[in-house]
């Protein structure tokens, strides 16, 4: 491949970005009151990121380039020794074995052979160190600039520029991973023969010590003994059945468990399916998001801000999070029995329902096609109809699979999934069926279907996942079952009841309001109960964290799981739905929430469990970006709109116009925009995670190469 072809994307892309800027910027002459007010901020600084992005990917395009033509000159160059000493210095034990039995096979057949060892080798093996152990104001834009339209336009000519840049990126990634597996193959052949060459039998010593220190292992019982515990005076608690046996903790380069391929197959496809509707969501509220700082940004029916909204929403929920519960649950199930699972026809089946509804219900809300103003269950019910089904399949599986489960009891992660999922069946049913569905009975039937939908499915789901995965990442069992019971229990008494606390000082009977603030004071109860079991499980394991990049996944979610029900708690109260109901601060909980508590969980559960079923790590520097992009976007998103929210309720309480609000919400707009991008380059770091923890790029190595090549001559 020449350099010639690595160009042809990019230039293609480029020219269909200079067609775009030959058609009239849409939208220029309709530039509002608030492009005014803050003069296409928000949008510079996407093209700022954009012209950073092109800026990057042109120097990394040019460094490989030069690269690839430095590779093709030194392509016939010999192979250097001190690559060959490097290598021969740091083969493991099992490379080592292979070369002495190939040595000592030899020697069988032929007897000993003149001694021919290459001294530079020797020097290098005999070396002691091979066994050691205040800023500027931003200025103001230009008339010309301040146009929403030419900035759009501008932005579109760019994106294909960019488009173009990534696919150069991707196939020059390509031919330099190919330019060093023939490296590196010339490298093993070489490697092979000097190997095969030397006779000296110091070599071989050397090596057998430098296997016998690798092989090393400490007994495990240098202070505690071989014997079994045993207490006459009763002055211990010995546990001699303390519940299901908890997996060993998450080492990296770990080989892949037992586990069925096929079923490791089905995790995966519901994992990487709900990683589209998570990059495809976000991408709608992240525009949507602009819309707010350039409100102008194009004028189609379809991309409506009212379309988009729930488009943006019920992808998130039903897509991303409903299908990354499903599939880290289909792991779950079967494991904590000790069995199979019961039909993996149904796995695939529920798979294929699920991104059926999502697809579809995408397409009929941005044609105008929904379900009237119930938020969440926008979706008509035709469409919806394939997830009931989904859902009444994997109940099926799951529960025939518990039934056949070889332990005594029933973890509690399967108490909360399988609850989880009858709930939801329950919920569909009552916000689906027609009969309650007129007057006050539907706007009852639609806060109960809301709410329940976030915290019997989302949340009660999402603790039965952490209930597995946090115990096996810390490599201890969960610190109370007592605590996760009442939890459990305490959560189905009173979140059942909470629905109507969204419709306070509604024409809803009195009493019904009451009893759904009751029941969101006593949800304190759960969420103190289930903080508390996740915080001092940790307990005595705390300096895992800083060696794990599930961990702290899994701290911000039990964080958030605290702080965001709570919020939830106290937004329920009569006083401050006065000033907080119908403002941005619902906008911000339900972000805390259902993001900074079940995007977290399901990102440590992920990070957890698929490098198990592949035997492939994820890079550990993209995983941090990933984690401080998500966090501190978060924070940036949720914390500015709860203060400007409170702002706008008082102003309200006042009796201000409407539009006073409107123009003091504008900041907080913007640093929900930053915070909303942020998030969403988060999520396509984890994109590219998941694809290197699933996608296998064939790499040569050189010692196993080279040792593979003698043992063939065995």
């Amino acid at each position: 491949m020449n350099i010639k072809q690595l160009v042809k994307p990019g230039i293609l892309m480029a020219i269909v970005g200079l067609l775009a800027a030959s058609e009239p910027a849409f939208g220029q002459q309709q530039a509002g009151t608030f492009a005014e007010l803050h003069p296409s901020l928000g949008v510079l600084l996407f093209i700022l990121l954009i012209t950073l992005g092109i800026l990057f990917l042109a120097i990394w395009l040019k460094w490989s380039i030069g690269k690839i033509n430095q590779e093709t000159k030194n392509y016939n160059a010999p192979v250097e020794e001190k690559n060959l000493d490097r290598y021969i210095n740091n083969l493991d034990s099992d490379q080592i074995e292979s070369f002495l039995k190939f040595k000592a096979s030899k020697k069988n057949k032929t007897g000993q052979k003149p001694i021919a060892i290459i001294t530079l080798l020797m020097g290098i093996l005999s070396a002691p160190y091979l066994w050691a152990q205040d800023p500027t104001p931003p200025k103001q834009a230009s008339e010309v600039l301040g146009e929403t339209g030419i900035i759009i336009t501008i932005i579109l000519i760019m994106i294909p520029i960019l488009v173009g840049l990534l696919l150069m990126a991707i196939k020059t990634s390509s031919v330099l991973r190919q330019f060093k597996n023939r490296r590196n193959l010339k490298e093993a052949e070489k490697l092979a023969e000097m190997l095969e060459a030397n006779e000296d039998p110091a070599l071989e010593e050397a090596l057998q010590k430098r296997k016998t220190a690798l092989d090393y292992k400490l007994s495990r019982t240098a202070l505690s003994g071989e014997y079994a515990a045993e207490d006459k005076r009763g002055l211990i608690n010995i546990k001699s059945n303390a519940g299901l046996p908890v997996v060993n903790p998450k080492k990296r380069a770990s080989k892949r468990p037992k586990v069925d391929p096929e079923l490791s197959k089905l995790i995966l496809w519901f994992l990487g399916t709900a990683t589209f509707w998570l990059l495809f969501g976000t991408s709608a509220g992240e525009y949507l998001g602009i819309k707010f700082v350039a409100p102008d940004a194009d004028h189609l029916s379809w991309l409506s801000f009212g379309r988009l909204r729930p488009v943006h929403t019920n992808a998130v929920f039903w897509g991303w999070a409903s299908l990354a519960m499903m599939g880290l649950a289909y792991y779950i199930v079967p494991r904590v029995g000790n069995n199979k699972l019961a039909s993996m026809k149904l796995g695939w089946w529920t798979l294929i329902l699920i991104n059926l509804t999502v697809f579809c219900g995408t397409i009929s809300l941005m044609a105008g096609i929904n379900n009237g103003g119930g938020e969440y269950r926008e979706y008509i019910w035709p469409i919806m109809l394939p997830f009931g089904v989904a859902l009444a399949l994997t109940l099926i599986n799951f529960l025939r699979t518990i039934a056949r489960r070889k332990t005594k009891e029933i973890y509690i992660a399967n108490w909360y999934i399988v609850a989880a999922i009858i709930f939801t069946i329950v919920i569909a049913l009552v916000a689906y069926l027609p009969w309650w569905q007129n007057g006050l009975g539907e706007t009852i039937a639609q806060g109960y279907y809301m709410h329940q939908g976030v915290g019997m499915w989302f949340m009660l789901f999402t603790l039965g996942v952490v209930y597995y995965f946090l115990p096996q990442q810390l490599n201890k069992p969960i610190y109370s079952y007592s605590l996760g019971i009442l939890a459990f229990w305490t959560q189905i008494l009173f979140y059942t009841l909470i629905g109507s606390h969204h419709f306070v000082f509604s024409p809803i009977p009195w009493w019904l309001q009451t009893v759904a603030i009751v029941g969101s004071m006593g949800m304190a109860i759960p969420v103190i109960a289930g903080t508390t079991n996740f915080l001092m499980t940790f307990k005595g394991a705390w300096h895992r964290i800083s060696g794990s990049y599930t961990l702290p996944f899994f701290i911000v979610g039990i964080i958030f799981y605290f702080t965001g029900s709570m919020q939830g708690t106290a937004e329920a109260f009569r006083t401050t739905n006065l000033f907080w109901h119908f403002t941005d601060f619902t906008v911000a909980h339900s972000h805390l929430t259902m993001y900074g508590i079940i995007c977290f969980f399901m990102w440590a559960g992920i990070y957890a469990l698929v490098p198990r079923l592949t035997g492939k790590e994820p890079p550990q520097i993209l995983v941090g970006a990933h984690f401080w992009l998500a966090l501190i976007g978060l924070l940036f998103y949720t914390v500015p709109l709860m203060y400007g929210s409170t702002l706008k309720g008082l102003l309200w309480m006042q009796g201000k116009p409407f539009i006073d609000g409107v123009v003091l919400m504008a900041p907080y707009w913007l640093w929900r925009a930053v915070g909303g991008t942020l998030m969403w380059l988060s999520h396509l770091f984890f994109a590219y995670n998941f694809y290197r923890m699933v996608v296998r790029h064939r790499e040569v190595n050189v010692k196993q190469e080279a040792i593979g090549k003698l043992s063939e001559k065995a």
